[in-house]
């Protein structure tokens, strides 16, 4: 639990620090609504199924991306404008990293789910069904982001974040596919161990 509360301080601590003069406070509270959508849902559920300090520090982790996201929009992180313009890239790729979280922390959480509840008996299909369960996920959130970007015109361009690139959908999708599949290979064995000590 206490590591858990610290978690909860850094998730705070990390949400103001993105509030303090975003780029734009609509696209912020567009990019940070996931991330304070889980928070709930988590402290809702808290009591009833808890998960392993192991996932909330990965759940953080992603908040956090959001949270900068938010703060700067996805094509204006510094950081990534600094590496388009060293490695001569065609745009600000930081949405890629929050795509790839996007498949990466969901396939753990889904994954801690499934181990617990014994929700796939046939062990075969395991890893498949959590990286299209992963896939199904980011498909629906470009949904989000193409209804939005339609109902908000210019207001939801920073949100929608193509940046010109005619494949920034397709992409995206690829990246959180990328994250589960990564998830999966190098962390499964940790992941269990962490399921195991708690448990």
């Amino acid at each position: 639990m206490k590591q858990v509360t610290i978690y909860i301080c850094f998730f705070f601590v990390s949400l103001i620090a993105s509030a303090i003069y975003p780029k734009e406070y609509f696209t912020w509270f567009l990019e940070v609504a996931p991330a304070l959508i889980g928070f709930a849902i988590l402290a809702l559920t808290y009591k009833k199924f808890a998960f392993t300090n192991f996932t909330y520090f990965f759940i953080l982790l992603h908040c956090i991306i959001l949270f900068i996201g938010g703060h700067y929009t996805y094509a204006e992180v510094p950081l990534f404008d600094w590496i388009k313009e060293v490695f001569h890239q065609s745009r600000n790729n930081y949405d890629k990293i929050g795509h790839f979280a996007q498949g990466f922390v969901p396939a753990i959480i889904i994954r801690e789910l499934f181990i617990r509840k014994n929700v796939i008996s046939n062990k075969s299909f395991f890893n498949f069904i959590i990286v299209a369960i992963c896939l199904a996920i980011s498909a629906a959130y470009e949904w989000i982001e193409w209804g939005v970007s339609v109902c908000t015109g210019d207001g939801g361009d920073a949100f929608l974040g193509t940046q010109g690139y005619v494949w920034d959908t397709q992409s995206d999708m690829l990246f959180a596919t990328i994250g589960a599949i990564c998830m999966i290979t190098f962390l499964s064995k940790a992941h269990n161990n962490s399921i195991a000590r708690k448990f």
